[in-house]
C-alpha cells in the first residue's frame, strides 16, 4: 500500500506515524516544506520517497505534489493528523480520488458552529452557540441565552484564542481582544459548568476499534491562564466504569453523525450541573503526546493500532488498561530565563520509576508563555495502577517542583 503523508518532519511525533507506516508495510511518500536534506537518517529509512513544497496546508501546492506523485504509482491513502493539516488534506483527497476523510467531514470537525448545528440534530447534548460576525451579534446571543459565554475563532483548535465574558464590561472586552471588533468571524457559546475531560477514539469504517477516556485538572481555560497552577492531564484505566458508558455512547453518536470512517478522533466534553455536555471535535489525534500516555498505560503501540486501521482496516492488539497515565506541565516563577530546579532530585527519589516521560530545559532556556500549552516549558509523565494514587503523586509533584526563571 502507497500512503502519502503529510509533514512527516514537524511537529516531532510526526516520526512515529511515519515509523508507524512503515512497520505494517506501507510504502510512505512524504510531503513537507522542509528539504529533504534536513530529515534524519532514520526517517529517511521509513521514507519511500518525499515532495517538498513551500506549505503543505496550500491546497494548490499540495494538489499539484500528490498528482506528481500519483503520475509514478498508485495512491491508496493521504494521512494527515495535524490540526492544520486536516482540511487541505480532505479537499486535495477529493479533487485527487483518494479514499479517506471527505471534505464535509473535515469542515464540521473544524467548524464549531456548523458542528454544533449537525450535533443537535442528531440528538447530541451540546452547548448553546452561535457564529457572530459583530460585537452587536454576540451581545444578542448573551442577552438570549445569558453570562457567562464563552468566545472563540470558529476553527480553533484546543483552548487557542477562547475567551470567557462574564458580564457585558468583559464581553467587549474580548470582542476587542478577538478581533471580532474588526470584523473576524468567531463562535459563541453558553459556558458549561462542570468537569472538562475528553474521549479519544481510533475510529474504523465508522466504529470505534480503541477508545480512551482523559480529564483535566483544572479545566482548560484556568490552567492555561493561570501561572501558578501546575495543570494535570490524566488518562483512566478504569474505562468499563459504568460512570463512562455516556460518555462513548455520546463518542459513537458523533462519529456517526459526522461521517467519520477510518481515523483518529479527540472530542472534548463537560459534565455539572446540567449533565454531560459535547463541546468540540478534531478528526485527529490528541495533542501535548497524549498518545504516548495512551502507549504507556496500555502496554501497546497505538501509533502502530492506527497504522494497521490505515492500511488494513482493523486492529490487532488490545489495550490492556493496566496503568493510569498522566501528564504535569510545571510552570516557571516568571517569565525570563530557566535559572533551575527545585524539589526535582527529592520527586525522582519518590517516583522515578514511575516516570515514563519527562523534559526539563536546561538552565538558561528561554521561558515560554504560560499560554503556550502543556509541553511548552518542564513536564513529567508519570503511570500507576491506581487513578487516586496517581492523582495524588501528580499533585505532589506539581506542589514540590519549583522551576526558577530570572
Amino acid at each position: 500500500m502507497n500512503v502519502i503523508f503529510l509533514e512527516p518532519g514537524f511537529p516531532a511525533n510526526q516520526r512515529l506515524f511515519v515509523r508507524a507506516l512503515a512497520s505494517v508495510g506501507a510504502n510512505v511518500i512524504g510531503v513537507g516544506d522542509r528539504p529533504y536534506d534536513w530529515l534524519d537518517d532514520e526517517l529517511k529509512s521509513w521514507l519511500g520517497g518525499y515532495q517538498q513544497i513551500a506549505n503543505v496546508t496550500d491546497e494548490g501546492a499540495l494538489e499539484w505534489a500528490v498528482r506528481e506523485i500519483q503520475s509514478r504509482l498508485w495512491v491508496d491513502r493521504l494521512e494527515a493528523v495535524v490540526e492544520a493539516h486536516v482540511m487541505a488534506a480532505a479537499h486535495v483527497r477529493e479533487i485527487c480520488t483518494i479514499p479517506g476523510i471527505s471534505a464535509r467531514t473535515a469542515y464540521l470537525c473544524r467548524d464549531k458552529v456548523a458542528m454544533k448545528e449537525v450535533l443537535r440534530k442528531a440528538g447530541v447534548p451540546t452547548a448553546a452557540s452561535a457564529g457572530v460576525a459583530s460585537p452587536a451579534e454576540a451581545r444578542d446571543f448573551a442577552r438570549a441565552v445569558g453570562f457567562p459565554v464563552i468566545l472563540k475563532p470558529r476553527d480553533a483548535a484546543g483552548a487557542s484564542g477562547t475567551y470567557l465574558a462574564r458580564d457585558a464590561g468583559e464581553l467587549e472586552r474580548v470582542a476587542r481582544a478577538s478581533g471580532l471588533a474588526d470584523g473576524a468571524p468567531a463562535a459563541i457559546e453558553e459556558f458549561i459548568e462542570g468537569h472538562e475531560g475528553f474521549y479519544d477514539t481510533l475510529a474504523i469504517d465508522g466504529a470505534v476499534g480503541h477508545d480512551f477516556i482523559s480529564h483535566y485538572y483544572p479545566n482548560v481555560l484556568d490552567g492555561m491562564r493561570t501561572r501558578w497552577i501546575s495543570p494535570q492531564i490524566v488518562a483512566t484505566n478504569r474505562m468499563d466504569s459504568p460512570g463512562y458508558d455516556e460518555v462513548k455512547e455520546m463518542g459513537r453518536r458523533v462519529i456517526g453523525a459526522l461521517g467519520i470512517g477510518t481515523a483518529a478522533t479527540h472530542m472534548e466534553w463537560f459534565f455539572g450541573p446540567k449533565g454531560l455536555k459535547f463541546s468540540e471535535i478534531g478528526c485527529r489525534p490528541p495533542g501535548v503526546g497524549q498518545w504516548d500516555s495512551y502507549c504507556a498505560g496500555n502496554d501497546f503501540d497505538l501509533y502502530r493500532e492506527w497504522a494497521m486501521a490505515v492500511c488494513h482496516g482493523r486492529t490487532d492488539r488490545r489495550p490492556s488498561r493496566r496503568f493510569a497515565c498522566g501528564i504535569i506541565a510545571l510552570r516557571p516563577d516568571r517569565d525570563g530565563r530557566i535559572l533551575g530546579y527545585e524539589g526535582a532530585e527529592e520527586i525522582w527519589r519518590r517516583y522515578g520509576d514511575l516516570v515514563v516521560g519527562h523534559h526539563f530545559p536546561a538552565a538558561g532556556t528561554p521561558t515560554q508563555p504560560v499560554e503556550a500549552g502543556f509541553m511548552a516549558n518542564a513536564w513529567m509523565r508519570v503511570r500507576h495502577p491506581d487513578y487516586d494514587e496517581l492523582r495524588r503523586i501528580l499533585d505532589e509533584i506539581g506542589a514540590t517542583i519549583q522551576v526558577r526563571a530570572g
